[in-house]
């Protein structure tokens, strides 16, 4: 019997995931908004306009879903640091790879999950940097520059992320098309 993971790992067409993403929020109530769908097409353009020899079917899976089980009004503290190891378990339930749901989990570093997994670091740098890039209740959103800059020197300082240099590269390059 085929799974959910089974069902979506075989589209191959992110907006078809997109799609499925969809209707399984409908279903289910799984976390599934702009945001996610923002931050899914910045690591598209990302794995585009590099050479990481990622799977791009897996990281855009992973972007899908590793929000899954995030709120929209995170208030505790416990459940903005609990939601990706949440989320991973609701994974599992749904057929994925412990692999998977490991590189889901490791999306925000609250599960101190080591080693971590290569796809777990272009997750990071998406959704931080993306999440940015987005008005919040709470803020207006960052200028690209700024963001990059807090990415860099607050977010991950002192973090080892495999990715961190070809990002700022391709966020620089994308700055300089648009401009």
């Amino acid at each position: 019997m085929e799974t959910f993971a089974d069902y979506i790992l075989s589209e191959t067409d992110w907006i078809r995931k997109m799609e499925i993403m969809h209707y399984l929020k409908k279903k289910t109530g799984v976390f599934f908004d702009k945001s996610v769908i923002f931050k899914t097409f910045l690591a598209k353009l990302f794995l585009d306009n590099t050479d990481l020899n990622l799977d791009e079917n897996i990281v855009l899976t992973a972007c899908l879903l590793c929000n899954c089980k995030k709120t929209d009004t995170p208030q505790d503290l416990s459940k903005i640091k609990g939601y990706a190891k949440e989320g991973a378990m609701y994974l599992s339930e749904l057929g994925f790879s412990d692999r998977f749901c490991k590189i889901c989990e490791e999306v925000n570093r609250y599960s101190g999950s080591t080693p971590r997994e290569k796809e777990s670091d272009v997750l990071e740098l998406v959704d931080q940097f993306g999440g940015m890039l987005l008005n919040r209740p709470e803020r207006i959103a960052f200028k690209i520059d700024e963001a990059l800059v807090l990415l860099e020197y607050r977010n991950l300082k002192g973090k080892e992320n495999e990715y961190l240099e070809p990002f700022k590269e391709f966020v620089n390059e994308m700055q300089e098309v648009l401009v």
